[in-house]
């Protein structure tokens, strides 16, 4: 949620950062509107209250034909209150549905456009030659079915498109890569959580998944509540309603189910376990200092890029533009790792800098120096479990079909080097 106070002082500077985002401006110039509205309406009503205390305090003093005046005068300005009452709670919530409509206002250094206006910071690792070993590149679908690591075919049986099954090697190496990911983040200071995956409306509106990522949220109609996207949700829910004390930063990693609708993917990612409704991750999150924000953002990628690293999968770090932001995130970093078969780097982790936003959505603050103050959220995804074995199947697959499991992993599967071509 936006900062009123910063709203009214620079109007501006928000309309600047819809504009960037490609959303409404106009949609600024309703809040600051709505929120001049309501500033009167709340004098009104303390004008009003103010003579219904002060006429009440001279019936308590009052005799006689005076005090019936009183009383009288006393009944009309209850009603007057009243109807103050209401025309204050209306203009609230009027202004907090505007509110919540606007984005996060977007870092200044962020690079400004559309989805393909990003800015590559680095590319680490080195893509394999695979034709100068002689090998020709076989996508994660056959090397799942040669290695019995995945059932595509029976997935789409039972649950439809974009659902599958993880066999053998295929679900011990989610474990391992789990297992992987959050002992990797428990030794970086990440306290381990399993979240619920399923959380009320206040818990998903909170995070900003109820406005522009509405259209990918699975609802459960009966029961009025929503199965998780990612584990920011529950996780930065956590300390809805709450004073943080004690020190900062709060870091949890949690691990979960996520659910997504895909709407709008029809036609892409259709082959495989790339783009999928289910899936399983590994996410980190942290509660900091307002100031310490953009050093946290940092330390979040870094972990993203040392899981990457373990796994020796090439990957690039790029700089996400304001029109690709998520309507939470301030700013955002991706990492991108190589996919061999389609000779192009895809997102498989991604870090974004929320500042105060979710934090006011969700009511969360921390008790400092100075009294209570806001807080800031960040998120990471260190292991989105489906595009990691689509990477780490395809950078490390062999000329036979098998696949070298980075050393990383090996103490996870019982030492193993090798998935195995199946019987």
């Amino acid at each position: 949620m936006i900062d009123l106070a910063t709203l009214r002082q620079d109007p501006d500077a928000v309309k600047r950062s819809q504009a960037a985002r490609g959303e409404s401006e106009s949609l600024v110039d309703d809040v600051v509107a709505a929120d001049a509205h309501r500033r009167t309406v709340v004098g009104e009503f303390e004008a009003v209250r103010a003579d219904q205390k002060a006429k009440g305090a001279l019936v308590a003093k009052a005799q006689g034909d005076e005090k019936q005046t009183l009383l009288a005068e006393t009944k009309i300005l209850a009603e007057q209150v009243k109807a103050a009452e209401a025309t204050l709670r209306d203009a609230d919530e009027k202004l907090e549905a505007l509110v919540l409509g606007l984005s996060n206002v977007v870092d200044t250094d962020a690079p400004v456009g559309g989805e393909d206006d990003f800015v590559v910071l680095r590319e680490v690792g080195t893509k394999r030659d695979f034709a100068a070993e002689g090998i020709t590149v076989r996508d994660h679908v056959e090397i799942g079915e040669l290695i019995g690591a995945i059932d595509i075919e029976r997935g789409a049986k039972v649950s439809g498109s974009r659902f599958y099954y993880l066999t053998g090697p295929g679900a011990m190496l989610e474990l391992a890569l789990v297992q992987l990911a959050m002992t990797t983040a428990q030794a970086n200071g990440f306290m381990p959580m399993i979240p619920p995956a399923l959380v009320k409306p206040a818990a998903m509106e909170g995070t900003g998944f109820l406005g522009q990522a509405a259209e990918n949220v699975y609802r459960l109609e009966a029961d009025d509540m929503y199965l998780v996207g990612t584990a920011e949700v529950p996780l930065a829910a956590y300390h809805m309603d709450e004073i943080l004390e004690g020190a900062l930063p709060k870091r949890y990693v949690g691990f979960s189910p996520c659910f997504r609708r895909e709407a709008g993917s029809h036609g892409k990612d259709t082959r495989g376990i790339f783009r999928v409704h289910w899936f399983d991750k590994v996410e980190m999150f942290s509660f900091c200092p307002v100031d310490e924000a953009v050093a946290e953002h940092a330390r979040l990628l870094a972990f993203e890029e040392e899981f990457l690293q373990a796994l020796e999968i090439p990957y690039r770090v790029i700089d996400v533009a304001t029109g690709d932001l998520g309507s939470s995130a301030a700013r955002k970093f991706d990492c991108e790792a190589w996919v061999p078969s389609q000779e192009r780097y895809r997102e498989v982790t991604s870090t974004s800098n929320c500042t105060t936003f979710q934090s006011r959505r969700l009511r969360i603050r921390s008790r400092g120096e100075n009294g209570v103050e806001p807080i800031a959220t960040l998120n990471g995804t260190l292991c989105a479990v489906t595009r990691t074995i689509v990477t780490l199947f395809e950078n490390h697959q062999q000329a036979d079909g098998s696949v070298r499991v980075p050393a990383a992993l090996q103490p996870f599967l019982g030492g193993a080097t090798h998935f195995t071509l199946k019987d």
